[in-house]
Formats: C-alpha cells, sequence, structure tokens
C-alpha cells in the first residue's frame, strides 16, 4: 500500500479485494453506452472552508498493552499502519487519557493521595509502563509532529462527591483548583518526557453516569470550570497555546453546551472549540448550527468506535466511519480522531467488559494482525488530506453519493467519494473546469488525487 502517486484514483471495494490500491482515472465515452447514467461531481479550489487540523486515532492503555502482546516485528508493522507517512496513515492527530477510561485496565490516577492538594505524589508511573513508550515508539515512527490532546473521564476518586472514578459523580467545589492545576501537571510532565501536547478536553463525555470512569457537568459547570479555573491557570502558567475543547461528547446536545460556553464572553475567549462523538443521534445539521452562529470557533470529532465487540470483517463498519467522516468534514469539522487504535481479539481489554472494536484488531493469541474496513476508510483519508489543507466546494447529483473534497497546502487537490450502493456508477469530475472521469465499483470508496490543478 506504499503511495506513489504515478496514479490518481485509490480504491477500497468490498468485492474484489482492492485496499487503498491505485488504479488509472477510467476513460468513459460521450455519449455512454446503452443507457448508463453518468454522475456528476462538480469541485471547485475557488471557494474554499475551513483548515484541516489533521486525521488520528487514541493512545489507551488498553492499545499499549494489546501491543505489547504482539511479536517485535507485528508491533512494528501495527505501529507503521498508523503513523509510518510513507507506507502507513501518516496520523498527525491523536488523543490520550488523563487518568484511567474505560479502556484501561483498571481505575488509576496519578494523584492517588487524599487531600493532596499540592500533587506532591504526582506521577506517571502507571503510564510509563505501556501507554508512554507505545506513544514514544509512534513519535518516532511519524517523521512529522503530532498534535496530541488529553482527555479525563475521571478526576481521581477523592475529588469527588461519590468517593468513585466510576458511575458518574462530580467534581467537589473545593478541589476545582486543584483539578485545574492537575491538567497543567499532567501536560507538565508528557513534556519532559518529550511528548509536547496541543489540546485537551475538558471532560470526556460530561453527560453521561457511565458504569466506568465518568463525571458530570452540566453545561454551566464546565462553563464556569473553564471561566474561573481551567482557563486562568492554563493562562497564568504560560500554558495558552492549549487548546481548550468543551463538551467531547454526542452531537445531539452539541449546539446546547455550545449556546452555554460562548454566550459568556469570559469563559468563550478561553475555548478554541468544540469537540464531539457520533453515538446516539446522528445530527449532523447541528455542525451546521455551530459553526453558523460561533463562526471563530471550531469542531473537532473526538471520539467514534463500533460499539459492541470487535466485528470482525464487517464492511459496514468501515462504511460507517467514510461516511461520518465526510459528512463531518463537509459540515466544518477541522479534523477527526478514531477511537482505540489497536484492539484484541475480543475487542478489549476493558475493565467493565464495555467491548468495541478498532481499525487494526490485534490477534493476541496467534500472533497476527487483523486490518478491518475502518482500517482502510480512515486511510481514504489520512494518507492524502495533509495539516493545513483547506476543504473546497464539492457538491454531486445522487442522494446516495458522498463526497468531500480538500486542496492541500502545495495545492494538490484530493476528492473522496463513498458508495454505498450495490451498483457500479460512471462519474465525471469537473474540477476547475476541466472533465475527468472515473468508475466508482459498488460498496467502495476512493480517493482522488489531482496533482497541479
Amino acid at each position: 500500500m506504499k503511495q506513489t502517486h504515478n496514479h490518481t484514483q485509490y480504491v477500497t471495494a468490498r468485492d474484489n479485494g482492492e485496499r487503498l490500491a491505485p488504479r488509472p482515472l477510467a476513460e468513459i465515452p460521450r455519449p455512454l453506452p446503452g443507457a448508463r447514467e453518468l454522475t456528476s461531481v462538480l469541485v471547485s479550489s475557488d471557494q474554499r472552508f475551513q483548515s484541516i487540523e489533521g486525521f488520528g486515532g487514541a493512545f489507551t492503555e488498553s492499545a499499549a498493552v494489546t501491543l505489547n502482546k504482539m511479536s517485535a516485528s507485528n508491533r512494528e508493522l501495527i505501529l507503521k499502519a498508523y503513523f509510518d507517512p510513507e507506507e502507513g496513515h501518516g496520523y498527525t492527530l491523536c488523543r490520550t487519557h488523563m487518568n484511567s477510561c474505560d479502556f484501561s485496565t483498571g481505575n488509576y490516577a496519578c494523584c492517588d493521595t487524599p487531600g493532596d492538594t499540592a500533587l506532591s505524589t504526582f506521577n506517571l508511573d502507571r503510564e510509563q509502563e505501556a501507554l508512554l513508550p507505545m506513544i514514544k515508539d509512534a513519535y518516532a515512527l511519524a517523521k512529522q509532529p503530532i498534535k496530541l490532546f488529553i482527555s479525563p473521564w475521571s478526576p481521581p476518586a477523592w475529588m469527588k462527591d461519590t468517593g468513585m472514578m466510576n458511575l458518574g459523580g462530580k467534581l467537589k467545589a473545593e478541589y476545582q483548583q486543584t483539578w485545574a492545576d492537575y491538567y497543567v501537571r499532567f501536560i507538565r510532565e508528557l513534556e519532559a518526557e518529550g511528548i509536547p501536547v496541543w489540546g485537551l478536553t475538558v471532560q470526556n463525555e460530561p453527560a453521561a453516569k457511565q458504569t466506568w470512569d465518568s463525571c458530570i457537568y452540566t453545561a454551566e459547570e464546565e462553563k464556569d470550570f473553564v471561566r474561573d479555573y481551567l482557563g486562568p491557570t492554563l493562562e497564568r502558567e504560560g500554558l495558552s497555546h492549549i487548546k481548550v475543547i468543551i463538551w467531547d461528547h454526542n452531537r445531539d446536545m452539541l449546539v446546547h453546551r455550545a449556546h452555554v460556553a460562548y454566550s459568556d464572553p469570559e469563559a468563550s475567549k478561553y475555548i478554541w472549540g468544540a469537540g464531539f462523538h457520533w453515538y446516539a443521534q446522528e445530527k449532523f445539521e447541528h455542525l451546521n448550527l455551530v459553526h453558523d452562529a460561533w463562526p471563530d470557533k471550531q469542531l473537532l470529532f473526538t471520539e467514534g468506535c463500533q460499539e459492541g465487540g470487535p466485528h470482525l470483517g464487517s464492511w459496514e463498519t468501515g462504511e460507517r466511519y467514510a461516511r461520518s467522516m465526510i459528512r463531518d468534514l463537509n459540515r466544518w469539522t477541522a479534523g477527526w480522531v478514531d477511537w482505540n487504535l489497536i484492539l484484541d481479539e475480543k475487542g478489549g481489554p476493558n475493565h467493565v467488559g464495555n467491548f468495541c472494536s478498532a481499525p487494526i484488531i490485534a490477534d493476541t493469541i496467534n500472533d497476527k494482525v487483523l486490518f478491518q474496513s475502518s482500517y482502510y476508510s480512515i486511510g481514504h483519508f489520512a494518507r492524502f488530506i495533509k495539516p493545513g489543507a483547506q476543504r473546497i466546494l464539492c457538491a454531486n447529483t445522487r442522494d446516495d453519493l458522498e463526497s468531500a473534497a480538500f486542496v492541500n497546502p502545495d495545492g494538490q487537490v484530493v476528492m473522496v467519494a463513498l458508495n454505498v450502493t450495490e451498483t457500479e456508477w460512471d462519474i465525471e469530475i469537473v474540477l476547475n473546469g476541466e472533465r475527468k472521469t472515473a468508475q466508482l465499483p459498488r460498496r467502495s470508496i476512493s480517493t482522488f488525487v489531482f496533482d497541479g490543478i
């Protein structure tokens, strides 16, 4: 799957075995023989929209532990598949958890000492076991900057009104400043390990009382915490460059949360944008509403995965990824971050049995690397759309065709098209006034790369 860029179409199709496979554009005669319909896609780099931060996935303890169960050669294969910019996806935007999450092997916090408001016992001992070595190895393979953002699932149990990291609960009022200091300390400790931090989300899924690590904030509570504690603390500590991202939950309540946070100018000044997930209602239109109301704020897809086990070999999983990526990006999303980079054959480990799929499943019993359809779907974006690219005008003539287009910083035009039907289509791409033709296999995703346009 090494990128040559000698061809202009890269195809992943359900039925013919093509996986990010290069092929020349088809020469389709006009008029078309028989009654075959020609679908038209308009692409224009004259109209430009949001800039792209990047694409990537999440470093979790579960992913790191799973990776360490593989042979040295397969461990390297997995990391290169994601981070090598020549032979892999070249990921540039990633996430990791601060304290434990459901995809850890158990609850833990970097400062477990009750009442330690000075954070004198704070340490990354747990992260040093598996997580940090994975991140460092990935960074070494990337050969390019990676924007990393951190997300807490829960404060330490002693800071919460329930005394537990799991099952929701809230941050105690008396520990709000300590918790703000905690983010700073975590960022500084990562920096000391040679891992710079680009951004943070205030709280993963703040509206959900999960059986795993979770913490509840109302919209007003999250806004107030950013305004009165987190924002000022980052600024005071010389970390005002850190991107602060609110919500980090589903699209359904995105507008509600943004409205509360952005309507307070003192809170809003600290906030870069809002993060969202794809669970529950789809509500893609909420992305447009947020952008239209607050065009100076960014949107970032911060988590998504196929729930309920590993779903080995499922084609529909990859289609879900591609469809969501196209629809999110067409609605002002600046970057797209998958959930776990790797999981085992069960879709774990997970300390509460919340098993899920990942684009790469590691069969730790037989030491086999299983690339899922979602891996290839993400690759159709991450391999070709570079950081700093801009979305450009793209429109097509079919309800059942999804498409989006971008121009890279070097002027290269990239267009992605998803065909979820059982019919092969002939398409006409009208690119900056020039006509090009191609074929989209049934149940396929294609990336078109146009150099020098």
